[in-house]
């Protein structure tokens, strides 16, 4: 068990005068500080922990003065000088043990929290990662049914994956625990608290971009029931599928949190860069139509409206990205699905000119409007803008051009009718499908010839390049 650091005598403090009970450049005092540590050893010692039950409900709530002096601790954690303090005392240690041993749901969240804090430091987020037991007792946390320890954890988590040295160890570690995939399936489908929501899903978007092994054993993970599983055991748990999970996730996070949504969306899209995982959408027919609906609904009545401005691309356009990719996938691997109407066609191929009209309104640069102090960090925001913008386009070319080419005489005659393939439109498809796509386009024309000639001789008198040879 830790140990009390020991605290500086009378004599040592007025030697030190009366800088010395600073630490570091701070005007936080170390004799404080050894003071709360102290308390929470106290509050987990041995002889406090063998309490009959009604001390124990007592456990379960923080005195007053001890949570506002941890709270204390735990905006002074954010500060280096007082994490690399806390370190050298061996607070991780005692943070283990409340961890390990209180029951009390707010004594967790702020020690788990100030741990949190501290792993923001490269040198301490080592110290801490390098730990078996604290990691062990870490990922314990994410069985915890308190929503702000889970938040905290999940934050933890996020910091150490998020730092290359240590990143492989974590992985490592949750693989170990298969129990950790339930946990993070059962929160995804039934919390209402949407900054958990959105941070265990930046921890299973990084899981899934740092290691594939461990994305392609999360998918198979809920695919098969245990064999060895008496009946009456598996109604009792219930065995989560990765992909209406997310999905629930999605629809709980879509209306209040748009950076949510994009990480749900992202995850998603790593799914499909396996095979595994598109099946996994696509296998069951009511997940794969639940997938495709509610993409289907968000790029047809929420992102990039005809009413929106132009403009509005470009803080959606991450998430467009990764919804257009999933369609996309959904769309190539099943065509003969029944929840892909081609009546959808038309609303999509609508979409997809809207945002391809709206990125050539966003790449126009507004002339006169770099200010020379700032050029060198615009340049580096528009590579940034103009990097996700490419990727969107060339996401949305290949899509449309599928689209394209399963177009039947009936469906194009609707889409004139209905101005989704006007002059303007077709113009606007036509400029960013070719000289890529130019088979596709060629067969199109030849449908619409068929249908309305004068529309099609247009075209052809715009793109030259594009005479149909009769």
């Amino acid at each position: 068990r830790a140990q009390a650091p020991p605290l500086p005598s009378r004599d040592e403090e007025e030697e030190e005068g009366a800088g010395g009970d600073c630490i570091g450049s701070t005007v936080y005092s170390k004799h404080w500080l050894f003071g709360v540590l102290s308390g929470l050893i106290q509050m987990v010692s041995p002889e406090n922990t063998k309490s009959s039950s009604d001390e124990e409900e007592q456990q379960m709530e923080l005195d007053e003065e001890m949570e506002n002096e941890i709270c204390r601790v735990w905006d002074m954690s954010m500060d280096e000088d007082v994490a690399l303090f806390l370190q050298e005392f061996n607070a991780p240690d005692i943070f283990m043990g409340v961890l390990a041993k209180s029951r009390c749901p707010r004594l967790r969240e702020i020690c788990v929290g100030i741990l949190g804090n501290m792993a923001c430091f490269q040198e301490i987020c080592v110290s801490i990662s390098s730990d078996k037991n604290l990691g062990q007792v870490l990922l314990h946390c994410l069985y915890d049914s308190d929503p702000p320890t889970l938040l905290e954890t999940s934050r933890l988590l996020l910091t150490c994956l998020s730092q290359t040295e240590v990143a492989s160890v974590w992985v490592e570690r949750i693989r170990e625990y298969p129990a950790i995939y339930d946990s993070i399936c059962f929160i995804m489908s039934s919390s209402t608290n949407v900054d958990l929501l959105v941070k265990i899903g930046e921890v299973v978007d990084k899981l899934f971009d740092l290691d594939e092994k461990l994305m392609l054993e999360w998918i198979r993970n809920g695919a098969v029931q245990p064999l060895d599983q008496p009946q009456e055991d598996a109604e009792e748990q219930p065995v989560f599928k990765i992909v209406p999970c997310v999905l629930e996730a999605a629809k709980q996070v879509r209306s209040e949190n748009l950076e949510g949504l994009d990480v749900y969306m992202h995850v998603l899209q790593l799914l499909t860069t396996v095979d595994d995982g598109i099946q996994a959408i696509v296998q069951c027919p009511a997940t794969g139509k639940d997938t495709w609906n509610l993409l289907f609904d968000l790029v047809c009545h929420e992102f990039c409206q005809s009413d929106d401005p132009p403009i509005i691309l470009q803080e959606q356009k991450t998430v467009l990205a990764s919804v257009y990719s999933v369609l996309s996938a959904i769309f190539a691997s099943q065509a003969e699905q029944e929840y892909l109407k081609i009546e959808e066609d038309l609303p999509l191929i609508d979409s997809l000119i809207r945002v391809l009209q709206n990125m050539e309104h966003c790449q126009k640069k507004p002339e006169n409007s770099v200010d020379s102090n700032t050029e060198e960090t615009k340049k580096s925001d528009l590579t940034q803008d103009d990097f996700h913008l490419k990727i969107l386009k060339d996401i949305s070319c290949e899509f449309l051009s599928n689209i394209f080419q399963v177009l039947t005489k009936e469906t194009v005659a609707q889409g004139v009718k209905e101005g989704q393939l006007s002059k303007q439109k077709c113009s606007c498809a036509f400029k960013n499908l070719l000289p890529f796509y130019s088979p596709v386009i060629e067969d199109f024309l030849k449908i619409l010839h068929e249908v309305d000639k004068t529309l099609a001789d247009d075209l052809e008198e715009s793109f030259p390049s594009l005479k149909v040879q009769t």
